[in-house]
């Protein structure tokens, strides 16, 4: 991708139209995490640092005005949509929940569940600190820690199970679940194991297991693809912010052209004003107040700045109004010209 392609690209992907979960708020911190980490970076100059400053425009402005980030915004809760999806209404009120692993990935499951009105929430995870940590953060539920020795037994007695671990091996297998009780019929009569781990924590011989699914992020397409109609339409109403912004970058980009020419004209008036500045306060003599020097330099400077703010209104394009490049140009050229500008040159050198 190139120019306009390339822009484009990184302002979808600030905005989140190119996650798997669309509207996710992790993509932007990335996005804003590269802008920071590139400061002072040999290649990433101003051209670059003002790509990335509008694209995070974007996203925030995506987020801001549409409703993209509602319902699942990141695959945490669309591992808890899921799993409404797969039981029976309200289901999830009344249904034993697992959750194995309370990293960043597992504590937002956690929440996200209580937030869909679950109550009680049994927590497998090699530490209890952080369990701990996380109870004093939620009110109105319950979290039951259980050390990763009773994993097995506490899958026994959970309808649903949430994997989320940093283990390069599975640790659930056909072996292990198939002899694990049966669930209530109330609650669908299958146990579901959702699995947001990469590498996969539930082998895929599980699935064999009568009366037991297994879910991971592959199947997290279901729930978006529940609601693709409304998807679009959200989409759409964040492709047409992304094409103002884009057309806003577009016409800062082009406007730095006339950067050359908005300091040469300021350099120009600066020297007038100076010299001018000078001659009255040589006239006025020795007598003139600190505080009447100042009063006289904050009026010249004023009638400096006043006078210049409608040139440089023309030299400056930020898309808000229908002035083209070519339009801007011509001005700059003009302007120019008439103040014989190419003279400043050697000045601000």
């Amino acid at each position: 991708l190139r120019d306009h392609d390339a822009s484009q690209h990184l302002f979808q992907v600030s905005s989140g139209l190119d996650s798997l979960v669309l509207g996710e708020g992790q993509i932007l911190a990335q996005v804003k995490q590269v802008h920071k980490v590139g400061q002072g970076v040999v290649g990433f100059g101003r051209n670059i640092g003002g790509l990335f400053k509008h694209a995070i425009t974007a996203g925030k402005r995506v987020r801001s005005e549409t409703s993209i980030a509602a319902g699942a915004v990141s695959v945490s809760s669309a591992a808890v949509e899921l799993a409404i999806m797969k039981l029976p209404k309200d289901g999830i009120l009344s249904a034993r929940m697992l959750v194995i692993g309370a990293g960043k990935m597992g504590k937002l499951v956690i929440k996200h569940l209580i937030a869909k009105g679950c109550k009680r929430v049994v927590v497998v995870n090699r530490s209890e600190e952080r369990v701990s940590l996380l109870q004093e953060e939620l009110s109105g539920a319950e979290l039951i820690y259980q050390p990763l020795t009773e994993m097995l037994s506490n899958a026994a007695g959970a309808d649903v199970v949430f994997t989320s671990t940093a283990s390069e091996t599975p640790l659930f297998l056909k072996e292990h679940v198939e002899n694990l009780p049966p669930v209530a019929g109330q609650v669908g009569g299958t146990r579901l194991f959702i699995d947001i781990s990469v590498p996969r924590n539930v082998g895929t011989c599980v699935s064999e297991v009568n009366l037991a699914r297994v879910y991971n992020v592959d199947d997290l397409k279901e729930v978006v693809e529940a609601n693709k109609e409304v998807r679009q339409k959200k989409a759409l109403e964040a492709q047409m912010i992304i094409d103002e912004e884009l057309r806003q970058f577009d016409a800062w980009r082009d406007s730095l052209e006339t950067v050359p020419t908005i300091k040469k004209l300021r350099a120009y008036a600066e020297r007038i004003r100076m010299a001018e500045l000078e001659k009255c306060l040589s006239k006025l003599g020795d007598d003139v107040s600190k505080k009447n020097r100042k009063l006289v330099d904050d009026l010249s400077r004023g009638i400096v700045n006043k006078l210049l703010h409608g040139p440089m209104q023309h030299l400056r394009c930020d898309g808000s109004d229908s002035r083209t490049l070519s339009e801007t140009l011509e001005n700059m050229h003009a302007l120019e010209r008439m103040f014989n500008l190419e003279t400043e040159i050697s000045v601000l050198e």
